[in-house]
């Protein structure tokens, strides 16, 4: 029972989040007194084929609740749902269809991969690193745990570790899906073209699914953005688009390219409503805010309930985010500089670097810039935006 409260708690709180972002948040929240209280009844329509998918296997497991197989395939289906929808409930729901394990001794591998995943994205990736091991020590042929330990690596900026990782996955996965991670990787450290043109040929040569193809685009569009090829950059983003496939990673990447382009309406376009992720809604205020749009200060109010949940529940998920927020929407230099080298000594991503350097340029602290200037130096990073914003520093007395 102590488990099951555990994620009960966690759920709460990820509700409580979400509700925070109302314009009533600030009123007093409820908190259950029974594990049999409803908090939130989701959006899903009783005909996504998802939603029934889940439902069934929720069944099942109710009925078989020591059944470890099924247990993984509704975790999965949960963390499938989670990153579709940018919803973090969705962890806690996998970690919970998970309860009997999670804490044990010695968890089955498939088990130890979905731990991993779920600490992934909360930010704790040397517990994550250290689940994958245990789960390729005991399963050396498990390409899922490969390509997440090549992610991990990869968002800390070991790029080296990460591509020995997607190394592996070449004997045990579709061709493109090993491609797509190896390009990725070796496009971040000095070999940009050769990884853009080595994925082009594998995505018009392997057949794949519409996530593996996802991923190819969107690598190949991140890949020609950082090198300033934006004709090239936008038509894969919209090819990316085109597959219907749903995926909020991909909508960021594509506003962060059209702001960069100086297109806040084709933003404010792509997005709509898209407020309830965290990521989509601060490009959202980016863009309301060059096109000084009426919805700006009611979004603006929302972001800042959002972190300030984020911040009571010890949350760190989003502080390139927030650091981001405080730079470009409030104009708070000092903030923005703590954040972003706070975020920096937990991940190491392009994004990541930008705005450290960019807070660093507007606080006039060309010390706090190092760290990245010497990490773009040491790996080979290629990245137009990088390299504007490493020239005004060099220029800064």
């Amino acid at each position: 029972m102590r488990a099951w409260r555990k994620v009960l708690l966690l759920a709460l709180l990820a509700a409580l989040a979400a509700m925070a972002s109302a314009p009533l948040a600030r009123a007093t929240p409820f908190v259950p007194t029974d594990d049999g209280d409803v908090l939130e009844r989701l959006p899903v329509s009783p005909l996504d084929p998802s939603a029934r998918r889940l439902q069934a296997l929720r069944g099942e497991l109710a009925q078989q609740p020591n059944d470890v197989d099924l247990a993984v395939r509704l975790a999965r289906l949960y963390i499938a749902q989670g990153r579709a929808l940018a919803d973090p409930r969705y962890y806690g729901y996998a970690q919970g269809a998970l309860a009997p394990w999670w804490s044990a001794a010695e968890p089955p591998p498939p088990v130890l991969v979905l731990r991993a995943t779920i600490r992934q994205h909360d930010h704790d990736f040397p517990s994550a690193l250290q689940d994958l091991s245990r789960a390729l020590r005991a399963d050396p042929s498990d390409p899922q745990a490969w390509l997440t330990q090549a992610t991990v690596l990869q968002v800390q900026g070991d790029y080296d570790g990460a591509a020995q990782s997607c190394m592996q996955v070449l004997q045990l996965a579709n061709p493109l899906v090993a491609i797509t991670c190896l390009s990725g990787v070796d496009s971040l450290r000095g070999a940009a073209q050769q990884s853009y043109d080595r994925l082009r040929r594998a995505f018009a040569q392997q057949a794949a699914d519409p996530p593996a193809r996802l991923w190819a685009l969107t690598t190949l569009a991140e890949i020609t953005a950082r090198s300033g090829q934006a004709e090239v950059a936008a038509g894969h983003f919209e090819e990316a688009l085109a597959l219907g496939q749903r995926d909020d990673y991909l909508m960021a990447a594509y506003a962060d390219f059209l702001l960069d382009q100086r297109r806040p309406a084709a933003v404010r376009d792509l997005l709509g409503d898209a407020t309830r992720a965290d990521a989509l809604l601060l490009r959202l205020a980016l863009a309301e805010q060059a096109l000084a749009s009426p919805e700006l200060d009611a979004h603006l109010r929302m972001l800042g309930d959002r972190f300030a949940a984020g911040r009571l529940r010890g949350d760190t998920v989003h502080r390139r985010e927030e650091a981001r927020a405080a730079l470009w929407l409030r104009g708070d230099a000092r903030t923005a500089l703590q954040l972003a080298r706070d975020n920096w000594g937990v991940q190491r991503e392009p994004a990541d670097a930008r705005i450290l350097l960019e807070s660093a340029l507007a606080a006039g602290d060309r010390s706090a810039a190092a760290p990245v200037l010497d990490f773009v130096a040491r790996t080979g990073l290629q990245d137009v935006a990088l390299a504007a914003l490493a020239a005004r520093l060099r220029e800064t007395p």
